[in-house]
């Protein structure tokens, strides 16, 4: 049976039609019959078709009849495209031996293209190219075989020219997928050894955990083990995906399912964790993922009705679903209890909160977001930080290093001047410039992380129409003159809109940002004063006018003295106003920081 066989998963550049190829595929094999079809049916998420992105992996379980009239089981791990969810697609394709690796005709080989390749090959996987939509007026598949021979280093003869859209070559790519992706290894008499790629929390059913089985077999009933915690369960309920629930008695090495055992601890359900049984375990575990590095980090708080606690359940249970970001708990002077989150970049941010916001109802501010810094004391202690309100004084600091990563940008070569304007204005530096087809340049520079976090992204693709991509990957520390830029609001410091900036464009974000508070917070009764600091300096301030009533208005004549009595009267009321008012900071203010360049 296990020759039978075949775990694949479709990796591309974000809008290459991944999606789409992966509906073709579903229909091509009679998963999902017309009447339940509708675009994008593997993504699941509201969230998914409102940004037209994959965010969550999703696994379907195919039935194939071959040309040669064997049966095949494929197995499809779908991945999401963007950059900030790579950590989702090694998590794909460590359960996979095979890949299909899409290409736009009429855009060609982009930056996470290349990207995915690496990670794919990283994981020893066969791949099988797809020059999709080539059915667009657009399209130039010649330009798409060139790169992908020039850039990639796959022959053209083993590329397939598809579109997805209207089913071309659909029956060519699942033969490919049964002749050229090879057959799982393993026993199924061997001791249980399955690997934990992706778990969900069903509040009456407990941890979901779906799994790729390496060796041995699971059945209903047995005891297993979950080799980084220890902890021992009874398996309640076994089956696949097809992309609907099936269940079945057993799963053998090879397979791909859910498995459910009335998991109730978050922690015990690790992803990247071995399962196996507990009479009879493996000698060893196997490979996890590395660790996710956070590269984005901010401040998560509850508002309105929400409670601490709330978010931290909530926390909890979406981190089971995606374990590439991190939290721990955080008290601000200006917004009180939460936690601080690190993230793997801004959509990554962007999709949690929203995800947090819509799933489990809850209301959120969240801070400017921030990045890892190392600081070396004067005493020679050396410490790591994120949080920009707990940097030491100015005077107790030797030196601040910040974080560079090293960016791979594609963009056609008619928007060359603008990108590289963009690169050079956020101190980036050139290490390289290739042509890799006549209208099309790579070029790798080395940015400060700190830069890249503040719309950047959306700053590339609206200087390149939306035609330049970019990955990016850490790659080390450098010293840099940095200075902490603190707000104050009626001369109190606002920690969470403390940023660390650098000293040369700190009085012009300063600037902008006190100009931008000023439209964003609604005014009061009373005076409000803005301003932005480095340490006792303040470089830039502005004023919001309080509403006033028209005292004078009662007045027909009289003394002037009357007039200036009532006057003096209201600045009392006003100045006692203020002494004891709260600014109530709408999130709009704390957006202000992602759209001040």
């Amino acid at each position: 049976m296990m020759n039978n066989i075949r775990n694949f998963s479709i990796i591309a550049h974000i809008d290459h039609g991944k999606s789409t190829l992966a509906d073709r595929l579903l229909e091509k094999t009679g998963a999902i019959s017309p009447r339940e079809f509708k675009d994008q049916v593997l993504d699941t998420m509201d969230l998914e078709r409102e940004k037209g992105i994959t965010i969550k992996a999703q696994t379907a379980r195919l039935c194939h009849e071959a040309e040669s009239g064997e049966e095949y089981i494929l197995n499809l791990i779908d991945t999401p495209g963007h950059v900030d969810f790579t950590y989702e697609v090694s998590r794909s394709l460590a359960a996979c031996e095979g890949a299909l690796l899409v290409i736009d005709a009429s855009q060609g080989v982009e930056a996470q293209t290349l990207a995915n390749t690496y990670l794919a090959l990283q994981n020893d996987l066969v791949l099988i190219p797809v020059i999709n939509k080539i059915d667009l007026s657009q399209a130039n598949p010649e330009i798409a075989l060139e790169q992908l021979e020039n850039i990639i280093g796959i022959k053209r003869e083993e590329a397939i020219l598809a579109s997805a859209k209207k089913g071309i070559a659909i029956d060519q790519i699942l033969e490919s997928i049964v002749s050229r992706i090879p057959p799982p290894k393993g026993k199924p008499d061997s001791p249980l050894k399955a690997l934990a790629f992706d778990s969900w929390f069903d509040s009456y059913r407990g941890v979901i955990i779906l799994a790729r089985i390496f060796e041995g077999t699971v059945r209903t009933g047995a005891q297993v083990e979950l080799i980084s915690s220890g902890a021992v369960y009874e398996v309640e309920e076994l089956g696949y995906l097809t992309p609907k629930p099936k269940k079945v008695d057993r799963l053998i090495a090879g397979e791909v399912g859910y498995i459910i055992a009335g998991i109730r601890e978050l922690s015990h359900a690790r992803i990247g964790d071995t399962i196996t049984e507990k009479n009879r375990r493996a000698a060893q575990a196997l490979p996890g993922f590395q660790e996710a590095k956070s590269m984005v980090f901010c401040g998560m708080f509850p508002a309105g009705e929400s409670s601490v606690e709330d978010l931290r359940k909530a926390i909890e249970k979406l981190r089971l679903n995606d374990s590439s970001f991190n939290y721990e708990p955080e008290n601000s002077p200006a917004l009180g209890l939460g936690f601080r989150c690190g993230f793997l970049g801004l959509l990554h941010r962007e999709i949690i909160q929203e995800r947090l916001e819509r799933e489990f109802g809850l209301n959120l501010v969240t801070t400017a977001p921030s990045v890892n810094f190392k600081v070396t004391r004067k005493d020679g202690r050396v410490i790591e930080f994120h949080n920009p309100s707990r940097i030491p004084q100015a005077q107790e600091i030797q030196k601040i290093e910040e974080p560079l990563i090293e960016a791979l940008i594609i963009t056609p070569d008619k928007y060359l001047g603008v990108v590289l304007q963009l690169l050079e204005n956020r101190r980036g530096e050139q290490i390289k410039m290739e042509y890799i087809s006549t209208q099309r340049i790579f070029l790798t520079y080395r940015l400060p992380l700190n830069e890249v976090v503040i719309d950047f992204y959306n700053q590339l693709k609206s200087v390149s129409q939306g035609y330049a991509s970019m990955d990016y990957e850490f790659s080390g520390f450098r010293e840099a003159s940095l200075v902490k830029l603190d707000i104050l609001i009626n001369r109190e410091v606002v920690d969470a809109f403390s940023v660390i900036v650098h000293k040369d464009k700190a009085y012009a974000r300063g600037k902008k940002l006190v100009h931008r508070m000023r439209k964003l917070i609604p005014r009061q009764q009373y005076e409000i004063s803005l301003q932005a600091a480095i340490g006792k300096r303040v470089i830039a301030r502005e004023t919001i006018k309080p509403y006033r009533k028209d005292v004078l208005a009662k007045l027909y004549g009289g003394d002037y003295t009357r007039k200036m009595k009532l006057l003096d009267k209201q600045k009392v009321g006003k100045r006692r106003m203020k002494k004891i008012g709260q600014v109530e900071v709408p999130q709009e203010a704390f957006l202000a920081f992602l759209q001040i360049e």
